[in-house]
C-alpha cells in the first residue's frame, strides 16, 4: 500500500493511491477529481476504467464533470431557486434557466485541503473544504469532509460528512464515468447493469423532474435484473428522447436490507463492480450528451463511452413532495457513504 504525490501547476496536486494488488486511484486536490482508476480484468491486466482527460489542464473547465466531487447540491435545481424557512434563495443559471451541480463555484471547482493517511489494510485521503455563507447563493457556513479510501481487497470507498450553521440544501456525489472494458476499449452497449429500483423519476423537456414517479416495469428503465445498458439507452420512449437518446434519470432504491444497490459488469474483460450505498437513490447517466473530439487518456471521447452512478438524495424535493430530502439543519450531521467493490465474473 502506498501514496504518492505529484505537484502540478496552480497549486494543484495529484495523489496516487495504490494497494498491493496493483489497483490504483489517482485524485486531484482540485475538485476532488478522480482522474484514473486502474483495476485488474479476469487475466489480471490492470487498465483504466474511468474517463479522464489526456491533459490535466482540461479539468479547469471540465463541463462533463469527469470524476469530480459534486456539491453543494448534485443535480438540477429547477429555475435556479428554492425557498427555505420562508426565505427565497436565487442561484446561478448555469444550464438554461436552471442550476446544475452547484454552479460555476461548485465543489468541483475548488481546491480542497488534503490529508493523506495510511493504515494496515488501506490508504486514503481526507478532503476538507469550508464553504462560506452566501457562496454560490447558498445559505450557511458549511464544513465538508470527503474521505477516499482504497482498501486492500479492491474496494474503493467514498464517505461524506458535513455540518452547517444555517438551514441549507446539501447532497453530495461523485461524477466518475465508468467503463469496465478497460482503457475505453468498447462503448457501454454490452456492459451489463442491475439496479435495485422499482421506480424512476419522470423528466420534462429540460431534464427537470415533473414530480411524478414512474414504474420501471415494462420500460427500458427496468434494470432489476442485469441487462445490457444498450437495451436501456437505445429505446425510443419519450423519457429516453428528453435525455438525449439515453438515460439521465434518478432511480429510487427499493427499501430493503440489500447493501448492494447496483452491479455492473463487462462480459469481455470480465470486470465486475458492485455499488453499496446508504443513499436513497442515484442518477444513472449513460453519457448521452458527451461530445465527440475531447482528448481522453486512451483516445477520443464519444457518446455512450462511460456511465455515472451518482448516489445521492434528490434536489426535486425542494419543489415536490415525496422525494428524498436534501435539507441540512444546524446541529445535524450529514453523513453518508458509497462503496465500489471490484472483482471478476
Amino acid at each position: 500500500m502506498k501514496i504518492e504525490v505529484r505537484d502540478l501547476e496552480k497549486s494543484w496536486k495529484e495523489y496516487t493511491l495504490t494497494n498491493d494488488n496493483g489497483m490504483q486511484v489517482n485524485v486531484l486536490n482540485f475538485g476532488g477529481i478522480i482522474t484514473k482508476m486502474l483495476v485488474p480484468d479476469k487475466a489480471g491486466n490492470l487498465e483504466n476504467i474511468v474517463l479522464g482527460y489526456a491533459d490535466y489542464k482540461d479539468y479547469q473547465t471540465n463541463p462533463n464533470y469527469f470524476g469530480a466531487l459534486i456539491g453543494p447540491v448534485a443535480g438540477r435545481i429547477a429555475n435556479s431557486q428554492f425557498t427555505l424557512d420562508g426565505q427565497e434563495y436565487k442561484l446561478e443559471n448555469n444550464e438554461g434557466t436552471h442550476h446544475l451541480h452547484g454552479g460555476s463555484t461548485g465543489f468541483h471547482q475548488v481546491i480542497w485541503d488534503v490529508e493523506p493517511f495510511e493504515k494496515v489494510d488501506a490508504v486514503g485521503l481526507v478532503l476538507s473544504y469550508n464553504r462560506d455563507d452566501g457562496e454560490g447563493g447558498y445559505p450557511g457556513n458549511v464544513d465538508v469532509q470527503v474521505t477516499y479510501t482504497l482498501h486492500q481487497n479492491n474496494q474503493f470507498e467514498i464517505s461524506y460528512t458535513a455540518s452547517t450553521d444555517k438551514t441549507t440544501p446539501l447532497t453530495l456525489t461523485n461524477h466518475s464515468y465508468f467503463n469496465l472494458s478497460g482503457n475505453l476499449r468498447h462503448s457501454l452497449h454490452e456492459q451489463h447493469v442491475s439496479i435495485d429500483s422499482d421506480q424512476f423519476v419522470e423528466l420534462d423537456e429540460e431534464l427537470i423532474p415533473t414530480g411524478e414517479l414512474l414504474p420501471v416495469d415494462g420500460s427500458p428503465f427496468d434494470f432489476r435484473s442485469a441487462r445490457p445498458l444498450g437495451d436501456g439507452f437505445n429505446a425510443s420512449t419519450d423519457q429516453n428522447r428528453v435525455a438525449g437518446k439515453g438515460i439521465d434519470h434518478y432511480f429510487i432504491f427499493n427499501e430493503n436490507d440489500k447493501e448492494t444497490k447496483v452491479t455492473a459488469a463487462d462480459p469481455v474483460s470480465g470486470r465486475k463492480m458492485t455499488v453499496q450505498t446508504d443513499q436513497p437513490g442515484m442518477v444513472m447517466y449513460t453519457s448521452n450528451n458527451l461530445a465527440e473530439g475531447l482528448e481522453l487518456q486512451e483516445g477520443m471521447s464519444r457518446q455512450y463511452l462511460g456511465v455515472c452512478f451518482e448516489t445521492q438524495a434528490s434536489p426535486a424535493s425542494l419543489h415536490h413532495e415525496g422525494f428524498p430530502g436534501v435539507v441540512l439543519k444546524p446541529g445535524e450531521v450529514y453523513q453518508t457513504r458509497t462503496l465500489f467493490e471490484f472483482g471478476v465474473l
